[in-house]
Formats: structure tokens, sequence, C-alpha cells
């Protein structure tokens, strides 16, 4: 693994600030790439109404900060639903891919599947259905010229396990969709997985990385409060010959009520504090991990 620098940190790490603001922040912890954070109850740094002036506003502020875009964290619904709009999601979808294109940003990620571990109807016709809205999401990126990757595990949603992300990889290789997939190390952890066992068997499959720290059955600790080796999990990232991105994110709330609320100053230097924090820890790993075995 090449270097420290590579470390990236998302717009959901500071979700508590306007997006102007946030990107200051990130800027000043001397990073160079950022995820962009668009998920409804997680981050409002772009809005769910992504009209051409929301568009136009939030690609000025982020060519303003001189951060490069990785992906943008997006949510069009839930994609293992019996019912939905499919109209109004194929627009919303459009924006956020319209919106990845403008930045400059290598893809859009979606999440697989709705909150909560129970399906909707039954386990494979749910995954039968995310494979499906996911085959037409791609079509989509690749008329606006940028990438589709899925968070296919995540411990709060539908694609909670590995067991449910590897059923629907195997839809993918079934009809050769070309989706790459989001590892975030918390939620693999989380869900009571091998991690490393996961790098190794995922492996090309890998386009991009989320990091954060937790235990089995929490998916939201800080950098160092949690069971995550990070220098272990960087050599299993090396191991496979891993080149993506590495994003420190590290939401304070997701999914309730307060968590968008705007930040005062006090808290605002809280979250500073501790994303500093995170980041020297990733580092540290990160070249503990490139250190000579005896």
């Amino acid at each position: 693994m090449e270097a420290p620098k590579s470390l990236g940190c998302s717009t959901i790490t500071f979700q508590h600030l306007p997006l102007a603001e946030a990107l200051t922040e990130i800027a000043a912890l001397g990073v160079e790439e950022i995820d962009l954070g668009a998920l409804p109850g997680v981050c409002d740094h772009v809005p769910y109404t992504l009209d051409d002036a929301a568009i136009e506003t939030v690609t000025t502020e982020i060519a303003a900060s001189g951060l490069r875009v990785r992906s943008v964290n997006g949510d069009v619904g839930d994609l293992n639903a019996t019912q939905f709009d499919g109209a109004a999601r194929a627009e919303h979808l459009d924006r956020l891919l319209r919106l990845t294109a403008a930045i400059g940003a290598e893809a859009l990620v979606l999440p697989a599947g709705a909150l909560g571990h129970e399906p909707i109807d039954d386990e494979e016709a749910d995954l039968d259905r995310i494979h499906r809205e996911l085959s037409h999401a791609a079509a989509m990126a690749r008329d606006h010229r940028v990438q589709l990757w899925v968070e296919s595990l995540h411990f709060l949603r539908f694609g909670w396990g590995r067991g449910r992300a590897d059923a629907l990889h195997e839809r993918f290789d079934s009809d050769g969709l070309d989706i790459g997939i989001v590892l975030d190390v918390a939620h693999v952890t989380a869900a009571g997985d091998d991690l490393n066992a996961t790098i190794a068997a995922w492996r090309d499959r890998i386009s991009h990385v989320h990091l954060r720290d937790a235990v089995v059955g929490d998916f939201s600790r800080r950098i160092g409060e949690g069971s995550v080796d990070f220098g272990s999990t960087f050599s299993a990232l090396d191991d496979i010959g891993y080149s993506g991105g590495l994003i420190l994110e590290q939401p304070s709330r997701a999914y309730e009520q307060d968590a968008t609320a705007v930040a005062d100053s006090k808290r605002r230097e809280e979250l500073r504090a501790v994303a500093s924090q995170s980041l020297n820890r990733l580092r540290e790993a990160m070249v503990a991990s490139m250190q000579p075995t005896n």
C-alpha cells in the first residue's frame, strides 16, 4: 500500500455542517479526496430535491474546495421494494448521476435494500429485485460515463451480512454485470463476518473502501475504539493488490432525528478533533502495515 496520503474523508464525517463548511474542515485535515454524502437521514450535503440549481450549487462548492471526489454516496429508495414510483426513482437516479459526472467523481454508490434485515417478500425475491434495479442503474450510469458501485454489505440494511452480499454478487456474475463493491470494514465487522477473509474472497470486486471502527453488533465506533485491526486490514488489501480509495466515513449519528442538525462551534471543534485523531491513527496503521515482518 503506497502512502498515508491516499487516505480521504467522507463529508458524512462532518454531517452536522453545511457542505461548504464541511469541505473547509476536510481540506484543513490535509486530505485531498472525499466521498460526497447524499443520504437522506444521514447527510444533507446534497439536496434531496436535486434540481439544476442544486446541482450547480454543489458543483461550484466542490470546485472551490479544490478537493477531488471519489464517489457520491446516494440513495434512490429501497431497491427490494415491491411497490414504488419507477418514474420518480429513475428521475432521481438520473440527477444523482448528472451530479456525479459534473463533479468528476468516479462512481455513484447505492445501498442494497431497505433498512432492516427482514425481507419485504422473501430473501430470494428481494435479492432478485435488487439485482434488477441495480442492472437498470448500471445502464444509466454508463450513459453518464460514470461507474455504479454498491455497498452490498451494510449492517443496518437487508444486505446486512456476507451471505446476502455474496448471493447478490453471484447474480451479478450470472449476467456479467459490472458493478463495483464498496467494502465498509465496520459493517463487515458489525455483522460478525471475518474481515480479512471477506477481503480475500471479494478481491477484484472491491472498488472502494470505507474506514470506521466497530465491534460485533455496533458499526459506529471511532477509529481505535473498536475491534478492527487496521494494520491487518491494510495488509489484506495490499495482498489482493487493492489500489482504490480509502475513505474515513465516521458519522456521529445515522437515521435519527438529529442526524443532520447543524453543529454549534463547540461541536464543530469536537468533530474536527475526532476526525484528525482518526486519520492519524489510520496513517499509523498504514505505515505499520508496510513494515516487513520477521
